[in-house]
């Protein structure tokens, strides 16, 4: 159950409910950097919205009750098999995305960065992500505008209206 808005409550409500219904939600997602580097990942195809599309670091929903830092160390750990970097906040961002399926995220998400070095031991899960790789955030936002349909809509809405905000200057 994650928690979602009903009637200007918030209550817990399934996942698939939430994106079927396309119910605002709360969200968090982590970019992970080493300078000007991101950390982006390609989502497994088993995936049930958006497989096999460029993402951010990693990202999901916090459970009903937690919090948001608590729920992005744990999908890091989930994710990516990585366990002890520290998180700053960095943004708070509300978008609405259809994510194909006939499901949409409206979400309100807590964005965190984390620092490490691309040397960083990653162990993805499969049934998660599918490839990770480090690219340069000005060539990034270039590949997004250049080939947007390769990545997530939330990524292209982060680095087109909202990447200052992540990022910095």
């Amino acid at each position: 159950m994650i928690p979602a808005w009903v009637n200007g409550a918030l209550v817990p409500i399934e996942k698939t409910t939430v994106h079927l219904q396309g119910l605002r939600h709360k969200a968090v997602s982590v970019f992970v950097t080493d300078g000007t580097r991101v950390l982006i990942q390609r989502r497994a195809l088993g995936k049930y919205h958006t497989p096999g599309l460029w993402a951010n670091s990693c990202c999901t929903h916090p459970h009903w009750g937690e919090r948001p830092e608590h729920c992005a160390q744990r999908r890091l750990r989930e994710e990516l098999g990585v366990v002890g970097l520290a998180l700053t906040l960095a943004d708070q961002v509300e978008y609405r995305a259809d994510v194909g399926g006939a499901m949409t995220e409206h979400e309100i998400v807590d964005i965190f960065l984390a620092r490490a070095d691309q040397a960083l031991a990653l162990v993805p899960d499969p049934a998660e992500v599918m490839d990770t790789r480090w690219v340069a955030l000005d060539q990034l936002a270039a590949d997004v505008a250049q080939t947007p349909e390769i990545f997530t809509p939330w990524l292209r809405i982060y680095l087109d209206k909202h990447q200052t905000g992540i990022f910095g200057g």
